[in-house]
Parts: structure tokens; sequence; C-alpha cells
């Protein structure tokens, strides 16, 4: 959601300049600065960058620079007389020169303003062109972010599932340490002779099914699955789909873990764990 995007353009006797920073944002957050003389258009400006924008934090800069000849102003007579009398009584209690009066009153706040002009339809339409380019340009940079992203996080869940692969292959040794294990603590306990190996068979079998990973694994490799396939998508505004699905796979990147009881197992699911964590962080980057 990074970008930058400028545009300037001569309208008219106008220079219309327009500029526009996105940062990362879960929603869109627009804070907007324009001249008073676009203000009767400012609904419409917002509605254009929401529209084109979609989400991240996004600040937008309009300049208006008059082109030639200085625009018009208007003096507001009966302001700078309502002024000039308390000014005009403290000059002369304090013995100044009178003839700095029409300076100062012509600082004074609302007494030299500008004339109330209006854009023009054919200068809106000019400005909605500036402001239009200097979003594309900060879109072709988010674009082009967007590329480094798709390959990191296609990086990340080929990681994920290169894990997932490696824990197939030691699931086999895994059941059977564990049943290794269960039948010698029984035999140290008990003694060899002493209980029913067929009810240790039924126990067995029993204990092996309910810390059996193969159903995580499969939604594991099913979800990184329909991660990629999101991803690859042209669509814009996938992002908090991907986010969902990452929490799909987290969940079950941790039920793994916590049914495996088997140390190299653990090493893995903290590998993938570590892969998913990059992976989300920059998924907060994409739109």
């Amino acid at each position: 959601m990074t970008g930058f995007g400028r545009a300037e353009q001569a309208v008219g006797d106008k220079v219309f300049l327009a500029e526009v920073k996105s940062l990362n944002g879960k929603q869109f957050d627009l804070r907007i600065i324009i001249p008073p003389l676009l203000k009767p258009f400012e609904f419409d400006i917002r509605n254009i960058l929401q529209e084109k924008l979609v989400r991240g934090s996004v600040e937008c800069i309009i300049y208006i620079k008059q082109n030639g000849s200085a625009p018009p102003v208007t003096i507001n007579k009966e302001l700078a007389k309502a002024y000039y009398k308390p000014i005009a009584e403290l000059s002369q209690e304090l013995n100044l020169n009178p003839g700095d009066i029409l300076s100062a009153l012509l600082k004074l706040p609302d007494v030299v303003t500008p004339s109330n002009t209006i854009l023009t339809d054919e200068e809106w339409k000019g400005f909605e062109q500036v402001l239009l380019s200097a979003v594309n340009e900060l879109k072709k940079h988010r674009t082009d972010e967007g590329k480094s992203l798709q390959e990191d996080l296609s990086l990340r869940i080929k990681n994920i599932l290169s894990g997932a692969e490696q824990i197939a292959a030691l699931e086999p040794s895994r059941q059977r340490r564990i049943r290794e294990g269960l039948i010698k603590t029984l035999e140290d306990n008990v003694g060899k002779e002493n209980y029913d190996t067929n009810r240790l068979e039924q126990e067995l079998i029993y204990y092996i099914e309910k810390i059996d990973i193969t159903e995580e694994q499969v939604r594991l490799k099913n979800h990184c699955n329909y991660f990629k396939t999101i991803l690859s998508e042209k669509d814009e505004g996938k992002g908090k789909k991907l986010s969902f699905i990452m929490q799909e796979i987290g969940r079950e990147i941790n039920t793994t873990g916590s049914k495996a009881y088997d140390a190299d197992i653990q090493k893995k699911v903290v590998s993938m764990k570590d892969e998913l964590e990059k992976a989300k962080e920059q998924v907060l980057n994409v739109l």
C-alpha cells in the first residue's frame, strides 16, 4: 500500500499541483489539504481517492498557482473602517506616525481577501485529470511493491509446505517411538507378563488415533494451496482474504505442534511458525 504520486498541469490561468502519498493501513484513512478554491469539490476529491486507492493511510496535498496575472482580491471597506477608529486613537495617544495606519489595516484579518471566484467546469475537469495522474503514479509504485510482496509471500508458503512434507516423512517413526515408549513404560512399571496384550493393542490404537496429525496436515496443505490461488489472482482487495487464510494456516500449525509429542516435529513446527509470522507482516502491506 506504500506509494507516492505527483502531477502538475496548467489549466487556463491556473496551475494545479497534486501530491498523494500512501502508507500501510487496515482501513482507508485520508488526510487532505486543499486551497479554498477547491473546498466546494472536497467531497468529490475524497470519493475519487477512496475509490482508486481502497485502503491505506493516505495524505493528499493540493496547490493552485496563479499563472500570469495576480488573482483578484476584495477589500472589506466596512471592516477596515471599524478597525481604523481604535487604531487611530491609539496612534494619537502614542504619538505614532499616522501614515503607517493604512499598511497596518491591510494586514489585519479578513480586510483583504481573495475574490469569491469559483472553478469553471473546464478547470475542474483539468484538475480532475491532474489528481488522477498523481493517483495512477502512486498505484504504479504500489504495483512494483506488490510484485516483491508476491514473491516473498510465495516463498513463505513454499517453506511452510516444505515443513509439512518433512513432518509427513517423520510421522511413521513418531508413531513407532510413541508405541515403543508406552510399551516400555508399562513393562517397567507392571512387568512384561502382567498385562493383557490385546487390551494394550486396543488402547494403543485409540491413543495413536487421538494424537494423529494427518487431518491437520491435509487441511494445512489445502489452506496453503488456496492462499497461493488467491495470491495469483489479479483482483484488488485480497489482503483481508489472505489474512483470514493465514489464520487458518496458523491454527493447523498450532494443532500439529500440540499433538505431536515429538522433538523433531516440534522443531519443524517452530520453523513453520516463523515463516507464518513473516508472511503475516507482509500481508499487512497487501490491499
